[in-house]
């Protein structure tokens, strides 16, 4: 199931700035603290490809956030027969989206395969690394949470995970459907929930809102009209949305066929209050 188009959308470079436009009789949002990017949308298409020795890599997003010490997002195209690394470990947690293709997931020595739409999930400190297995080339997200000091709250933690697309219980809602795919504090981050959501043709999933904890979107399937701060912007297939603490935010379907979204949502000891 290959859910992206072949074509790339545009990526945050540095110093890339988001133009923050009033909204009608309400007061010009805040501009966002230095070294801290606002809200954004990073379209695929726009995404700069650079070959590899395994394929090829698109980097997205990597800066200082309200929320995280540092967030980094790229896109790897992995070769048939080629690992993403050797087996290894690190201090940040990673969620791994896979676009297409077959990857043979290895965590702490146990391994896992999973399709096109299957999330990966790597706990703080596991070892762990992906082979692509298929006979086409894997292409997936991978998102980096690094966090700023600070112990998460609650007893329970989230350890590595491997989330299989075709096991995921799809739920319909009023305005379409809905996959939840985990909801738990982790080593580093006081909450992770994660959920994909399906949106009708002319529906929003909620009015324009806004919430301290740092949401991240990647749409899967169709497009979305995402308003940001008072400025819309089209996503289509492969773009990812940075919705920042406390900043206004909201999307809708304004296409003839249905969307499919993931989201997740992190709060750490930085975020801030509402």
């Amino acid at each position: 199931m290959n859910f992206f188009p072949q074509k790339l959308l545009p990526a945050l470079a540095v110093g890339f700035v988001i133009p923050l436009m009033p909204l009608h009789g309400q007061p010009t949002p805040a501009v966002p603290p230095p070294g801290r990017p606002g809200s954004a949308v990073c379209k695929w298409e726009d995404l700069k490809v650079t070959p590899t020795g395994a394929g090829v890599r698109r980097d997205v997003m990597d800066r200082p956030t309200a929320t995280l010490a540092r967030f980094e997002c790229h896109v790897t195209t992995l070769n048939p027969g080629n690992m993403s690394h050797p087996p290894h470990r690190h201090p940040q947690e990673e969620l791994i989206i896979l676009q297409a293709g077959t990857l043979a997931v290895s965590i702490n020595g146990r391994v896992t395969t999973a399709g096109p739409g299957s999330l990966f999930f790597f706990a703080a400190d596991d070892l762990h690394n992906m082979t692509n297995t298929g006979a086409v080339p894997a292409t997936y997200f991978v998102f980096s949470l690094y966090v700023p000091p600070g112990a998460p709250a609650g007893p329970a933690r989230l350890g590595s995970s491997v989330f299989d697309w075709t096991q995921l219980a799809v739920h319909p809602t009023p305005t379409g459907a809905r996959r939840d795919v985990v909801d738990a504090p982790t080593a580093t981050l006081a909450s992770f929930e994660c959920h994909i959501t399906t949106l009708n043709p002319g529906v929003a999933p909620h009015p324009p809102h806004h919430h301290p904890d740092e949401e991240f979107v990647l749409v899967k399937e169709g497009a979305l009209e995402v308003m940001q701060n008072g400025v819309t912007t089209r996503a289509g297939a492969g773009s990812v949305l940075f919705c920042a603490s406390n900043e206004e935010h909201g999307w809708h379907n304004a296409g003839a066929v249905p969307v499919t979204y993931y989201v997740f949502r992190v709060v750490t000891a930085a975020t801030p209050k509402a």
